[in-house]
């Protein structure tokens, strides 16, 4: 744990912040594999990695009963498809964005020559008439600025390809509630990794096999989560993604549902969800004391859970979300108590797995 930015009184954990500062587009997760790596590595009794890019923490690896648990390692980002004659780069979003909020923001290019600075532009609103005011601009008619000279210029420093994310940085906002780019997944995959480190110091009290997987691609459609769900063939699993809090203005709880920062993890019930896992999930919080929220969901979840309950044979499968403020911008807002309260959520229901349970119903 150490002192974090903007914070007097709040300690954030190091791997957290680590996860945080990465830069992990879909399909260019590099970064955060490697926090993944340092941090969770060296707690598993199994160690592996696939060709999408998941990362795989396996306890207790010859129990037959096994519980998987799931946050993705990728982030928004935004991928360079031409540099005009001008040397401005165009490009295509990575995972699906708000219009609204892409221009006038710093970004860091990742090329092959290192971190390239720029800065998202679109026409000014002084150079627009009324009608045009009104409008969203569309992808293409947005860029990003690297001042360069001419195309050449452009070319001699960025590829058609190369990855660009927000340069938002972490910070509390006051207490333990804090912003950054990429709460959603780096607080899910935190929450996972973590859960595998304080399960290994305590193995004698698990029945189970525990599968912690920090999943690549989710934000391009949960292509890591097919994939590690498949081959791990567990007997549980139970996804972790961020979900929306509904406490601020211009949301309309009848159609949200109400989700308050600080109030503990969302627990999701619906088709996607196995009420074995659900039962388990709400036992394991209210027998230690930990505070949770219900969410209805009437569909397959926007999350991993969807490609994970219909792996291989089947998967009981559960959700669980961290409640967050202003999801796929780049200042997303959640309250670390929360991020905690997983944690311990997920220990405790692994804690509560017998040998030979499974999740038929």
């Amino acid at each position: 744990m150490k002192a974090s930015p903007m914070s007097s009184d709040y300690q954030a954990p190091e791997f957290l912040l680590e996860l945080l500062e990465a830069k992990s587009p879909s399909g260019a997760e590099t970064q955060a594999q490697a926090v993944f790596d340092k941090y969770v590595q060296p707690s598993a009794d199994v160690y592996l990695k696939d060709t999408i890019g998941n990362r795989i923490a396996i306890l207790n690896p010859e129990s037959e009963t096994s519980a998987l648990f799931a946050g993705h390692l990728d982030e928004l980002g935004l991928q360079i498809n031409y540099i005009d004659e001008n040397g401005f780069l165009y490009f295509k979003t990575l995972g699906g964005h708000d219009r609204v909020v892409i221009s006038g923001r710093r970004v860091l290019i990742q090329t092959r020559n290192g971190i390239i600075k720029g800065v998202t532009g679109k026409r000014a609103v002084h150079l627009m008439d009324s009608k045009e005011r009104e409008k969203v601009p569309q992808i293409h008619e947005m860029w990003i600025d690297i001042a360069a000279k001419d195309r050449a210029d452009a070319q001699s420093r960025v590829q058609v390809g190369d990855v660009a994310t927000y340069d938002h940085e972490f910070a509390f906002l006051n207490g333990s509630v804090a912003t950054a780019r990429a709460f959603d997944n780096k607080g899910g995959s935190y929450i996972v990794g973590e859960t595998l480190r304080r399960l290994s110091k305590e193995k004698d009290q698990l029945q189970a096999k525990i599968i912690s997987v920090g999943n690549a691609q989710e934000e391009v459609g949960v292509r890591g989560a097919t994939i590690s769900s498949y081959n791990a063939k567990p007997t549980f699993a139970v996804a972790v993604d961020v979900g929306h809090a509904t406490d601020h203005p211009d949301c309309d709880k009848r159609k949200f549902g109400e989700f308050k920062l600080g109030k503990g993890p969302i627990i999701t019930r619906g088709p996607n969800i196995n009420p074995i896992v659900f039962k388990k999930l709400i036992e394991a919080a209210e027998a230690n004391g930990i505070p949770y929220q219900l969410e209805g969901d009437p569909r397959p979840t926007g999350t991993d859970a969807r490609a994970i309950q219909v792996a291989g044979a089947g998967v009981a499968t559960g959700l669980i979300s961290l409640p967050l403020r202003y999801m796929h911008t780049p200042s997303e807002v959640v309250d670390l108590q929360d991020v905690e309260h997983c944690i311990q959520l997920l220990v405790a229901f692994s804690k509560s797995l017998k040998a030979g349970e499974n999740g038929n119903w």
